[in-house]
């Protein structure tokens, strides 16, 4: 990164949260408005925003913006904090650059990128209307009302996905709730993330009396569209979404269908107390640990023991089942009944619900295994619901396992777009980009959810997997133990540190953590997966091979993996290889 950076890209341009980079006309402009920048500042800010998600070391920024001269780091630093103060950033906020403690600066947003002929003019406007749901403010004084703020808003959110996918874009709830207490304004709001209308509510209690106020506002010019109270106990709730979604369409004259209508007034259960412990459910749900995660089911359990119907509340115990072996190491032959009754009941109860389809689609690929009906299930739960970024980042992992990589890539994009705050759509963005063996995405996906989340395990792990497979072992081994801190145990992490101590001729180490495998599975379940992927590393196939089918009889989800995962391609041409792949079925479709 040598010689300036003035005569790179002339005819590019990047857009973010309302701001645009001119990098041909060497402006910062928002809203069609110049916001004045010395030269070396505009330098910095198209140099960050041209290397988006990379970490830039100091000292290359230094030697790129002002190329053959000499300059102290505090020059630097000030330009930083220039570029921070116009783009109306915080300290500490990291929305746009993140300082990253002893290396450098890191640029975050999500852009848009085009290149273009002087000639052709901009491009035309988006075709759907944007629309974000504010985190509801808990008014109560009683903190224990939060995981009812937390349930309004993510129903929200569920619910005007649902309205008009074609015309409707709804922001996901990850990136919404970055905006919980925010000082921006509404119009700032809507500008960053291309949003039109934007809804704020609050919630108050007293006692059992519950007052609930939503507000529809154009983000443009911060005017209010609508605005309702819902005064009652908490049974009132329930209209809350009906009356939304109707409010909604009326303002930005979308047309709905009586069966639409009805679709979406059914949505949820119409027992008062079985809705309150659905929202408990999807408070701890969204917590993603498992502790937590147990707790949601519980809770999702005791809804459907009051209303046996309840669709939403059987996926959820379907999602929070299917997810276990995968976060948690639990064995999934324990659960897989248990699993698959959830999904048939989440579907039959209502098969309509982009939620149930989608628990349908991650039942079936990583428990059931048949990714054909997998696939079927998560492209009619996003006719179902456009805005689900649920369902496309897992379209995603699906079609990326099955070797579809270009799908698989525009999937999860579209998850990334519509939830850019979503550690986890970085995170898998990068196992998709992996194998897909494109090294250098899968690096800055990775480097992406940790600016997010710095303490996201599954972060520190995909870079951990993708700098081993390019040769950095020694940067590999220290993401893993980052991530081995972090993740609580699972068995992910001391395997893979196993095949990385193989892969570095640290033979002992493998084994010694071989021994520590047999240790821990003295006390709980460790998959078998976590056993043959250290012998792989240490490439003794025979090993290799009876853990797998060990795997195999413990229905061990990691296995899943085995079709892509480039640490297997040395075993691709043996025949054992191919016939275990035909066993589990992976082979179909």
């Amino acid at each position: 990164m040598t010689g300036g950076v003035t005569g790179e890209t002339p005819r590019r341009r990047f857009e973010f949260a309302g701001f645009c980079v001119d990098a041909g006309k060497r402006c910062l402009t928002r809203g069609g408005r110049m916001i004045p920048l010395t030269s070396k500042a505009f330098d910095t800010l198209l140099l960050l925003v041209m290397h988006r998600g990379q970490v830039l070391e100091k000292a290359a920024i230094m030697g790129a913006v002002w190329p053959d001269t000499i300059v102290e780091e505090n020059n630097l630093t000030q330009h930083i904090s220039k570029l921070r103060q116009v783009l109306g950033e915080a300290r500490g906020e990291n929305r746009y650059i993140a300082t990253v403690p002893g290396k450098g600066y890191c640029f975050t947003a999500e852009l848009r990128d085009q290149e273009w002929e002087e000639t052709n003019g901009d491009a035309g406007p988006a075709q759907q209307i944007g629309i974000g749901v504010l985190p509801f403010v808990n008014l109560s004084g009683d903190a224990e009302r939060n995981y009812l703020t937390d349930g309004l808003t993510e129903e929200s959110i569920a619910t005007l996905g649902q309205i008009d996918p074609e015309h409707f874009s709804v922001i996901g709830r990850t990136t919404m709730m970055a905006y919980r207490d925010t000082k921006r304004t509404l119009t700032e709001i809507g500008k960053e993330l291309g949003t039109a209308y934007l809804i704020e509510g609050s919630l108050r209690t007293e006692g059992e009396h519950v007052r609930i106020t939503t507000r529809l506002i154009r983000a443009s010019d911060q005017a209010l569209m609508w605005s309702a109270t819902y005064d009652g106990k908490p049974s009132s709730l329930l209209a809350l979404q009906r009356e939304l979604a109707d409010a909604l369409a009326e303002q930005v004259r979308l047309s709905l269908s009586p069966v639409r209508l009805r679709a979406l007034g059914n949505r949820q259960t119409q027992n008062a107390e079985a809705y309150d412990l659905y929202l408990r459910g999807r408070f701890f749900w969204n917590q993603f640990t498992p502790v937590t995660t147990r707790k949601a089911m519980e809770y999702f359990m005791r809804a459907t023991a009051l209303d046996p119907d309840y669709a939403l509340a059987w996926s959820g115990i379907a999602d929070a089942l299917g997810s276990s072996p995968v976060t948690g190491d639990v064995p999934a032959r324990s659960l897989l009944a248990r699993a698959q009754a959830a999904v048939a009941q989440a579907v039959r109860s209502d098969a309509g619900l982009a939620e149930s389809q989608t628990s349908l689609g991650f039942f079936s690929f990583w428990l059931g295994w048949d990714w054909v009906e997998s696939e079927k299930a998560y492209r009619k739960a996003l006719t179902l619901d456009g805005s689900y970024a649920f369902g496309y980042r897992m379209l995603g992992i699906l079609l990326s396992h099955k070797c579809r990589h270009e799908e698989a890539a525009a999937a999860i994009r579209r998850a990334r777009e519509l939830d850019p705050l979503n550690a986890m759509n970085r995170a898998l963005s990068s196992q998709i980009a992996f194998v897909a063996r494109d090294p250098a995405a899968a690096i800055q996906f990775a480097r992406e959810a940790i600016v997010i989340d710095p303490e996201f395990w599954i972060g520190h792990f995909q870079l951990a997997q993708v700098l081993l497979d390019t040769g950095a072992n020694d940067a590999a081994m220290e993401s893993l133990n980052q991530s081995a801190r972090l993740s609580g145990g699972n068995s992910k992490t001391l395997s893979l540190r196993g095949y990385l101590a193989a892969r570095m001729d640290r033979a002992w180490e493998a084994r010694a953590i071989l021994d520590t495998l047999h240790a821990i599975a003295e006390a709980r379940f460790v998959p078998p997966y976590a056993w043959a992927l250290v012998y792989a590393g240490l490439r003794e196939t025979d090993l290799v091979f009876e853990w797998l089918r060990r795997a195999e009889k413990e229905h061990d989800v990691h296995l899943v993996f085995l079709t892509v995962d480039p640490k297997w391609d040395f075993l691709r041409s043996d025949p054992r290889f191919c016939a275990l792949l035909e066993d589990c079925g992976f082979m179909r479709g």
